[in-house]
């Protein structure tokens, strides 16, 4: 069976898509803000030997300003675990997105109508349009 024949606007519109990429300097990859994803446990011990189990990750002590609990190291995004509290970031599993102006950061996020829960310095709490919440974490500088 032969594939279905693409017309030439077709593959015109993909290399155009491409020589945009590669002039914006994506080449083919898509680079996630995305730094760390936060569960909260009612037993750690439990939850670590889950996450062990099914990922084959090592959750390690958190360093001195990381908070509370365990998480993976290396240079990608990171998996954390930490005893379940009642604060913003405490109850619920969040994801957490690299930000490089923490401040200029929730501005954006209140004028796009969403609710910061948990400003700080080096990380925040926030809540997007529909409710949802998410963790922003500033970049380490460079």
């Amino acid at each position: 069976m032969r594939p279905p024949s693409t017309s030439t606007s077709d593959r015109s519109a993909r290399r155009a898509d491409r020589r945009l990429q590669q002039d914006l300097g994506y080449c083919g990859r898509v680079v996630s803000p995305i730094r760390l994803v936060e569960f909260p446990a009612d037993e750690p011990g439990r939850a670590r030997r889950f996450w062990t189990g099914l990922l084959g990750v090592e959750l390690e002590d958190r360093a001195d300003g990381e908070g509370d609990g365990w998480q993976t190291g290396g240079d990608g995004p990171a998996l954390g675990l930490h005893p379940r509290g009642t604060g913003p970031g405490d109850r619920v599993s969040l994801p957490y997105f690299s930000v490089s102006d923490m401040e200029a950061t929730l501005n954006r996020v209140r004028e796009l109508g969403g609710e910061v829960i948990h400003p700080g310095e080096r990380w925040s709490v926030c809540r997007d349009s529909e409710g949802s919440p998410f963790g922003l974490v500033l970049d380490a500088p460079r």
